[in-house]
C-alpha cells in the first residue's frame, strides 16, 4: 500500500528556513552586506559611467592596480592564519599584561609583513615623497627656524605658489610637522628611519583602545575585540601613514581620560585629565578634523557617569591650542585658509555626490567590512533595548556608546564635505573606535569575521599600490 505524502512541511525544515532568513537580516548581516555593495560599487560605478572622480585606478582609494608578491607575502600569509586560528583564544586566556603585550607584538609584525610585501620600500618610500613632511622637516634646523615657520605657516597654506607648503603641510596644523621636525633632530629623519618610529608608535593604537574598554569595566568585551583591532586592513596604511601616529595619540589622550574618570581621588582625576587635555589638545594641532574625537570623549565620560575631569582635559587642551597661538599660529585663523587651498585644488573636482557614499566604501576597505557589520550589531537593537543599555552598568553599554560615538564623528566628517576621498588615511583615528562593535558580533561569526579581515588585508596590500 502506498501511503500519501504528508503535505504539511517538516517542522525541522520550517524552523531551519526561518533560522536562515533570520540570520540573513540580522544586523551583523545587514552590515556585511552594505560594506560588500559599497566596496564593489565604489569603483565599478565611475567605470560604468565614465565618471571622472579624480582618483587613482582604483576610486575611492588613492591606489593604483599592481598585482604584485614580495619579501612580506609569506609572513603576512602565516601571520593571517595563525592570527585566525589561535587569536580569539589566546586573547581570552592571557592575563592582562601578556594580553596587551601580545597585542602590540602582533600588530607590529603585522604591519610589518604586510609593509615588507614592497620590501624596505614599503617602510621607507612613503615618507619622503614631496606631498610628506619629511622633506620640509629636514630644512629646519633651529628653534629659530621653528619660530619663524610658525609665524609664517598660515600665508604659505594658498594654493598658489610660489612658496606654498606640500600638500599635507598644508592640510594639517603644523603640529605634525613639529613630530617630524624632532625625529630629524634625533637623528631618525631618513624615510626608513621615520617610517619604523612610525609603526612603532602605531602598533600601541589596539593596546589604548583596550586598554580604554577595560577602564571603563568592559574586559571581556576588549578581549573579543582584541583580533579586530590587530589584524585588519588598517594595518596597510597604519604602517606608511603619519595619520597612524594621529591615531595612536587619539587613543592614549581618551585613555588617558577613561582614567580620569574612573579614578576617586581628586588629584588623580586632575593629573589624568591634564594628560588627555595635552594629547587630545595636541592632536587638535595635528589635524583639522580631529576636534571631532570630541564625541568619543564625551561619550567616555558619560560611560564613567563622571564629568568631573572636563574641565581639567579642556583647559590643557585649551593650553596647547594657545600656546601654538602665542608662538605665531592661530589654528581658527588657518582653517578658513586650509578650506580655500583645498577647494582650489583637486577637492573642488572630486564629486561630493559619490564621495558622501564614496567616503564609506573607503572606510570599509581600510577598517575591513566587518566594521559596518559590528556597528550594525551595537546599533542595531530596539528603542526599548536601547534605554534598557544606556541606562545600565554591563560591558554591552560600554561598546555601544563608544560604538554610537565613532559613528557620530564618521557621520558629521562626511557630510562635511571636508573629506573627499583619501579617509582610508585621514579617518584612521576613527577606525579602533569604530571596530570595538565588533565585541558584539554574535559568537558564531567571529572566526569567520577575522578571516574576512586578514583575507581583505592581504588582497588590498598584494593587488593595490597605495599611495600612503
Amino acid at each position: 500500500m502506498t501511503v500519501a505524502a504528508d503535505p504539511r512541511p517538516d517542522p525541522a525544515e520550517h524552523t531551519d528556513s526561518q533560522s536562515v532568513r533570520h540570520h540573513l537580516a540580522s544586523p551583523p548581516a545587514v552590515g556585511l552586506l552594505l560594506a560588500a555593495v559599497l566596496m564593489v560599487m565604489a569603483p565599478l560605478v565611475p567605470e560604468a559611467l565614465s565618471w571622472n572622480v579624480h582618483m587613482n585606478s582604483w576610486p575611492p582609494l588613492h591606489a593604483e592596480w599592481a598585482p604584485r608578491l614580495g619579501p612580506g607575502t609569506i609572513p603576512s600569509i602565516l601571520l593571517a592564519v595563525l592570527g585566525v586560528s589561535l587569536a580569539a583564544r589566546l586573547a581570552h586566556a592571557a592575563s592582562w599584561p601578556h594580553l596587551l603585550l601580545g597585542v602590540y607584538a602582533a600588530g607590529l609584525a603585522w604591519m610589518v609583513s604586510l609593509a615588507m610585501v614592497d620590501g624596505p620600500d614599503g617602510i621607507g618610500v612613503i615618507l619622503n615623497t614631496g606631498y610628506e613632511y619629511l622633506n620640509t622637516a629636514r630644512t629646519i634646523d633651529s628653534w629659530a627656524d621653528v619660530s619663524t615657520m610658525l609665524h609664517e605657516y598660515i600665508d604659505r597654506i594658498p594654493y598658489v605658489p610660489p612658496g606654498n607648503w606640500p600638500t599635507h603641510l598644508a592640510g594639517h596644523p603644523p603640529g605634525a610637522i613639529l613630530f617630524f621636525v624632532l625625529l630629524v633632530a634625533l637623528g631618525l629623519g631618513s624615510g626608513l628611519a621615520a617610517g619604523w618610529v612610525v609603526i612603532v608608535i602605531a602598533a600601541t593604537t589596539p593596546v589604548a583602545a583596550l586598554a580604554t574598554l577595560r577602564t571603563l569595566g568592559a574586559e571581556d568585551k576588549a578581549r573579543i575585540a582584541a583580533p579586530f583591532l590587530v589584524l585588519g586592513p588598517a594595518a596597510v596604511w597604519m604602517a606608511v601613514s603619519a595619520d597612524a601616529m594621529f591615531a595612536a595619540v587619539a587613543a592614549w589622550g581618551l585613555c588617558s581620560l577613561a582614567v580620569a574618570a574612573t579614578r576617586t581621588s581628586a588629584a588623580a582625576t586632575a593629573g589624568w585629565g591634564v594628560l588627555s587635555g595635552l594629547l587630545l589638545g595636541y592632536c587638535v594641532m595635528l589635524s583639522y578634523g580631529l576636534p571631532l574625537l570630541g564625541f568619543v570623549a564625551l561619550a567616555v565620560l558619560l560611560i564613567a557617569r563622571n564629568f568631573r575631569p572636563l574641565l581639567w582635559a579642556v583647559g590643557a587642551a585649551l593650553a596647547v591650542v594657545l600656546t601654538f597661538w602665542a608662538a605665531g599660529f592661530a589654528w581658527w585663523e588657518a582653517l578658513p585658509v586650509v578650506h580655500d587651498r583645498q577647494y582650489r585644488g583637486v577637492a573642488r573636482n572630486r564629486p561630493q555626490v559619490y564621495y558622501l557614499w564614496g567616503n564609506l566604501a573607503a572606510l570599509s576597505y581600510s577598517a575591513g567590512p566587518i566594521v559596518l557589520a559590528g556597528v550594525a550589531t551595537a546599533l542595531g537593537r530596539r528603542w526599548s533595548s536601547w534605554r534598557e543599555t544606556v541606562r545600565g552598568n554591563d560591558s554591552t553599554r560600554v561598546v555601544v556608546l563608544l560604538t554610537a560615538a565613532a559613528v557620530a564623528m564618521v557621520v558629521a566628517a562626511d557630510v562635511s564635505g571636508a573629506s573627499k576621498g583619501e579617509v582610508e588615511r585621514i579617518w584612521l583615528p576613527f577606525v579602533p573606535w569604530l571596530l570595538v562593535g565588533a565585541a558584539l558580533l554574535p559568537h558564531r561569526w567571529r572566526r569567520i569575521a577575522l578571516a574576512l579581515q586578514v583575507a581583505v588585508a592581504l588582497a588590498v596590500q598584494h593587488v593595490l599600490l597605495t599611495g600612503w
